[in-house]
């Protein structure tokens, strides 16, 4: 019986800590747009002597308590993370077990490389490093998730349609990397004294919009190949719309000088790209077995 109570616990956990892995992005990213990234200057504590934003705070009180709200969402994502492995193991489900406490140990390991970034004032590598730490982390959630109900099985598929697997999901790794490069060099970084790469922005973001270009093709290249499932058609599909409404936001955003609220928005697009392209890489390595009970 508590088997299958955790078992149907699953579902609804392992879609919380989904959410709640691409939410904290897209937190991480309003508190660079806020000019908040400093907003606790130290970590562990968020000032030197207190783990709670103090009264009178040299950074601000608005600056802080953003700082300070996001750390605390770690703490949500801990206890999310935590209740998804004890389901795991209380339903007998072996096969999420590695995937269950990867999510715990990679968010400690996100606080550690959060505490990392702030000791290092924002250095854009270690921004950088943050946020690409998080696309695993989120690759593993949607894997979790997809896997809640049914186990799955590495497939057999054709020599081509691999290489369109690997290509695909390694392509839009590569324009998400791309796009962290962009953010280390554009205008916000976090706080307004902290360094930006050496780099001249328009060359990147051009590399980075050349790289949208060929992911967008690609994507419909591998579409138009014979051998894929309805399912990784269908997958494609949203891909594609998402991918098209992401390259549209950021022309729109390069226009109008990227504020940031059109940047935030292409943050949070950037989660949902990279969740599509993971659910397309997973429709086509692995298939479903038997309905687990």
């Amino acid at each position: 019986m508590a088997s299958m109570r955790a078992a149907r616990a699953l579902s609804p956990l392992s879609r919380a800590l989904l959410i709640s892995q691409a939410a904290i992005v897209v937190t991480g990213g309003a508190v660079r747009l806020t000019g908040s990234g400093l907003g606790c200057p130290t970590w562990p504590e968020c000032t030197p002597g207190s783990y709670f934003p103090v009264e009178n705070q040299v950074e601000g009180v608005f600056h802080s308590w953003i700082e300070f709200g996001n750390r605390l969402l770690t703490f949500v994502l801990v206890l999310f993370a935590l209740a998804t492995v004890i389901a795991v193991v209380r339903s007998g489900r072996k096969d999420l077990r590695i995937l269950a406490a990867g999510q715990f140990l990679g968010i400690f390991g996100q606080g550690v490389l959060g505490g990392i970034t702030v000791l290092t004032n924002l250095n854009p590598l270690t921004v950088a490093a943050h946020f690409l730490l998080s696309i695993i982390l989120i690759a593993g959630a949607t894997s979790l998730y997809s896997r809640r109900k049914r186990a799955s099985v590495k497939t057999q598929v054709s020599a081509g349609l691999n290489r369109y697997s690997k290509f695909h999901i390694l392509w839009a790794a590569l324009v998400i990397a791309l796009g962290t490069i962009v953010t280390a060099v554009g205008p916000h970084a976090g706080d307004r004294d902290v360094p930006r790469l050496d780099l001249k922005i328009q060359e990147i973001t051009r590399m980075h919009s050349i790289s949208v270009y060929v992911l967008i093709l690609f994507s419909v290249a591998y579409y138009m190949r014979k051998e894929i499932s309805a399912l990784t058609k269908r997958r494609l599909r949203i891909f594609f719309g998402i991918s098209l409404a992401q390259g549209v936001l950021g022309y729109i955003q390069d226009f109008l000088g990227v504020p940031e609220l059109l940047v935030g928005l292409h943050i949070l697009g950037s989660t949902l790209v990279w969740i599509a392209a993971w659910q397309i890489w997973l429709s086509v390595q692995f298939k479903n077995k038997e309905i687990v009970q």
